[in-house]
């Protein structure tokens, strides 16, 4: 590998997931989040509080807009109304707000496995991307929530080397992730102990611990209170009262 002037030199990349891909780097499966079950799930978590806060700030609305059509309120309030409940309803607008955003985000998130690495990348301004190596990878864990059952999907997460992520919505998300855990497993394997210096018996493999392993060590035992006295001299004068 040649490293000069132009190695670090910034690049015409089009953010793409090829663009970020290493030298003869090569991409096996591919993949993106079910779109359904991914705007649900980002609308669904706070949807009760909406509604609740919905319905109690349209009693009040309504209740005012009566007394302003019957003159029993002053229009001038309504330069204080309009502003109070633009802001009260701010829950009403994060739940918008978490809609919108999952629908421009999913445009931009998409999952890469290939033959080093899996590349994960998401934004909804800018392109963010998450690389995890599969020899650092510590954990796989993969979860199906409500919305997912009804989408036949689930979430995968990964944590790697300090680092974590979620791949979104993926069809079989139980043998995606079983296959991703042992291949972590197997290339770490391979990174510890080579093909080349494997044994064609190891007789350290899935050995069984010894007869009394977890018997007390020599000269740990407890005594009892039959055991003998070991100063006798001690025991004679605490019999006798002479102990001070």
């Amino acid at each position: 590998m040649n490293i000069d002037e132009k190695y670090f030199a910034p690049s015409e990349a089009d953010n793409s997931l090829e663009s970020v891909l290493e030298t003869g780097e090569k991409i096996l499966f591919r993949s993106k989040p079910n779109k359904t079950s991914y705007i649900l799930a980002a609308g669904i978590k706070m949807l009760p509080l909406a509604i609740v806060w919905l319905c109690v700030d349209a009693f009040f609305l309504t209740f005012i807009g009566r007394e302003l059509s019957r003159g029993e309120m002053p229009m001038s309030m309504l330069g204080f109304v309009i502003p109070f409940f633009i802001i009260h309803l701010a829950p009403v607008w994060m739940w918008l707000y978490r809609i919108i955003r999952s629908t421009i985000e999913i445009k931009n998130i998409e999952y890469a496995f290939t033959d080093k690495r899996i590349i994960v990348r998401s934004g909804v301004i800018g392109i963010d991307f998450k690389f995890f190596y599969y020899d650092k990878i510590e954990s796989v864990v993969a979860k199906v929530g409500f919305i997912d059952r009804l989408c036949k999907v689930g979430d995968i997460y990964i944590t790697a080397a300090g680092t974590a992520g979620v791949i979104f919505d993926q069809k079989d998300p139980y043998g995606l992730a079983t296959k991703l855990e042992k291949l972590a497993t197997d290339i770490r394997s391979d990174l510890s102990y080579p093909n080349a210096l494997r044994p064609e018996q190891n007789p350290g493999y899935k050995t069984e611990l010894a007869t009394g392993a977890f018997e007390p060590y020599p000269g740990s035992e407890h005594k009892s209170e039959t055991d003998e006295e070991p100063f006798p001299e001690l025991e004679e004068k605490r019999k006798s009262k002479k102990w001070r």
